[in-house]
């Protein structure tokens, strides 16, 4: 049996996805599809490591060796061909404590920081906690896909004086992966306005056939220096819960800035049981995640055609990277609100609001893919028997 296909029971397991369902959505009927980790297990030999580690029994303080960064060195180099230095990687819990700290440590109290809408919600909460002022690029959505106005970015930035830019690559929530030269025409326009690149590439390995990942601070020596990459194998081999994550900063000043952030809050050292599961997944799991991307590729070309052929009122907007899709709803006819109640009481499936990724988000909703075939096939079920009703 293809173990992507293999459905692992995670209620009572104290998981957010499925032991929330009654508390997030009033109805435990609900088929969760939300939020962003998957319904697959991590690869063998991360268990057989982590069983191994466990065993031994003592679990104090740990130090992440050279082997570590070694081995996140080697999977840069190998899936991206970025060629990193060990001094360059600063360890974190995760990708959004890491966008706090670089925040707080990189910018200043009412500095201007650009996001591209419709884009991951805690993108909007660490610059706002944080005093600083959000200002909005929104992308553009024509014939079914999302582009760049590389007019109003630059625009932007010189009217609000933008100190910084969170760049998301693949995006999240609309699936695209940014070309070389999107890429290079938003680094080249940081550069000229010295504004700092915050680049989360935390879904880079997630990535479909036909199209390439390129980590924006490899594209270039200017590129290298003004950017800070927050990266993680979490999102690629289902390890979220394990906390594990790294910053990559190759100026030395902007790193001390950032260490110092992180010395301040007590953050510089991974937890035993996520280091080992970092390690040996950059070590071992590159067959997983070939395996896994034909299933995720699957799943992806199934919703697309089950919504394209069954309703005209929901389409698929084609995703490069992540396994999430994003569905553009406004066929439906609903108020957001309307939508939103829809979904949860007549499709019963738990999906993300759209409107949580800001305001450009409205009449759209986000669907998780990275689930076994029967429950995609369940989820895209209940939602166009739903339609078919009204």
């Amino acid at each position: 049996m293809n173990r992507f296909n293999q459905v692992t029971p995670r209620k009572g397991t104290r998981s957010v996805k499925w032991d929330l369902v009654k508390q997030m959505y009033q109805d435990e009927e609900v088929l969760p599809m939300w939020v962003a980790d998957m319904d697959f297990q991590t690869p063998q030999a991360v268990v057989d490591t982590l069983k191994e580690r466990v065993d031994h029994g003592i679990f104090g303080y740990t130090w992440p060796d050279e082997e570590v960064k070694g081995q996140i060195k080697n999977w840069l180099q190998k899936r991206h061909q970025w060629d990193i230095e060990a001094p360059w990687i600063t360890y974190s819990p995760g990708v959004i404590p890491s966008l706090h700290m670089i925040i707080q440590s990189l910018t200043d109290i009412a500095d201007h920081v650009l996001i591209q809408t419709p884009v991951y919600p805690p993108f909007y909460s660490v610059v706002r906690s944080h005093g600083r002022h959000i200002v909005k690029n929104p992308l553009q959505y024509e014939n079914g896909t999302y582009t760049i106005d590389f007019e109003d970015f630059e625009k932007k930035i010189k009217d609000h004086n933008v100190q910084a830019f969170i760049l998301c690559n693949p995006h999240n929530p609309v699936g695209r992966v940014w070309t070389d030269e999107e890429l290079t025409k938003m680094k080249d326009i940081c550069v000229k306005h010295d504004v700092l690149i915050i680049s989360d590439e935390i879904h880079a390995d997630l990535i479909y056939k036909d199209y390439k990942h390129i980590p924006i601070a490899s594209l270039s020596e200017d590129a290298k220096t003004q950017t800070v990459t927050c990266l993680s194998p979490t999102k690629t081999f289902n390890l979220a819960g394990l906390q594990a994550s790294y910053v990559v900063t190759a100026d030395a000043n902007k790193r001390k800035r950032l260490d110092k952030q992180f010395q301040n809050q007590g953050m510089m050292m991974l937890n035993t049981i996520g280091l080992h599961a970092m390690e040996t997944a950059y070590q071992e799991g590159e067959e997983w995640l070939e395996e896994l991307l034909q299933t995720l590729e699957t799943n992806r070309d199934y919703v697309e055609n089950r919504f394209h052929e069954e309703t005209d009122q929901i389409k698929v907007i084609r995703a490069e990277g992540t396994y999430l899709l994003w569905l553009d709803c406004r066929g439906l006819g609903m108020s957001h609100e309307e939508l939103k109640t829809f979904m949860k009481e007549q499709a019963k499936v738990g999906l993300n609001d759209g409107a949580s990724f800001g305001e450009e988000g409205e009449g759209f909703m986000r669907i998780n893919i990275a689930a076994p075939s029967s429950i995609v096939e369940d989820g895209v079920s209940r939602i166009i028997q739903a339609v078919r009703s009204l």
